[in-house]
């Protein structure tokens, strides 16, 4: 059987796990402190990420989602320990704006899964977060502080993830080098343009995305917030404007 999650280590105590099998090449990210250990985005739920995590650490998971889609929260259900951004709470009581047979065309697209894999199996996963996040909110892991920054344009309720000390930047879908999404109707490229500002300004030394490749360099932030300054500028930051194309990464509005 071939092995579904792949395992890359940023440090000692942090690494990623990646499904290198599935075209949007998730990548989820294990943050241990002192006390306990943070999960950031949990997959497509395809497979067990809880038995990844548990050869990485011996302490209590929390899992937190970059925003609530379905390959970055598949893997929640192995986490009852969870935390969500106020703004997507609905979504994860069964107001999530796609249906569960889209979600499915979605899973299975550019997919080689496990032999025998059931796709009409796979649920959209709901729950209740223990904690509500909001902008600005810190995590305390015990020797490790990770800050909560909303960052909105990709999704309502999307969150980049900030640990100053380090100096690492967890961007979800924010950013990463490919094609960005932002046509949907739950997306909002001019709140997109606001969130790139924000983290543009922050003194960055790895950026971690959450999708494709790892070699991202932290002159992307600018570099992106530039080019939609310039979009909007050109009265093109909105839905229906087409696909940007910017080299080593695009837009789609």
């Amino acid at each position: 059987m071939k092995q579904w999650f792949t395992i890359d280590e940023i440090d000692t105590n942090t690494h990623i796990i990646s499904e290198y099998h599935h075209w949007e090449e998730t990548h989820c990210y294990l943050i241990e402190g002192t006390e306990r250990a943070l999960l950031i985005d949990t997959g497509l739920g395809i497979c067990d990420i809880s038995k990844e995590v548990n050869k990485l650490t011996n302490k209590p998971v929390t899992a937190v989602a970059t925003h609530i889609h379905w390959d970055h929260i598949g893997g929640h259900k192995y986490y009852p320990d969870f935390y969500a951004h106020e703004a997507e709470i609905n979504w994860l009581s069964g107001e999530f704006p796609l249906s569960i047979e889209t979600i499915r065309e979605m899973v299975l697209d550019r997919c080689d899964p496990p032999d025998g894999y059931d796709v009409n199996k796979y649920e959209l996963f709901q729950g209740t977060p223990t904690r509500v996040l909001y902008d600005g909110d810190t995590i305390d892991l015990g020797g490790r502080t990770i800050m909560v920054l909303h960052t909105p344009g990709h999704a309502p309720g999307h969150m980049c993830f900030w640990e100053a000390s380090r100096g690492y930047l967890f961007t979800g879908d924010l950013v990463y080098k490919g094609k960005l999404f932002a046509y949907y109707p739950s997306t909002d490229p001019q709140a997109y343009l606001k969130s790139l500002e924000k983290i543009a300004a922050l003194p960055v030394k790895q950026v971690l995305p959450g999708h494709h490749t790892l070699d991202i360099h932290p002159k992307i932030l600018s570099r992106m917030r530039d080019a939609f300054i310039k979009l909007d500028k050109e009265g093109k930051l909105h839905h229906g404007s087409g696909t940007f194309d910017y080299g080593d990464w695009a837009v789609w509005l």
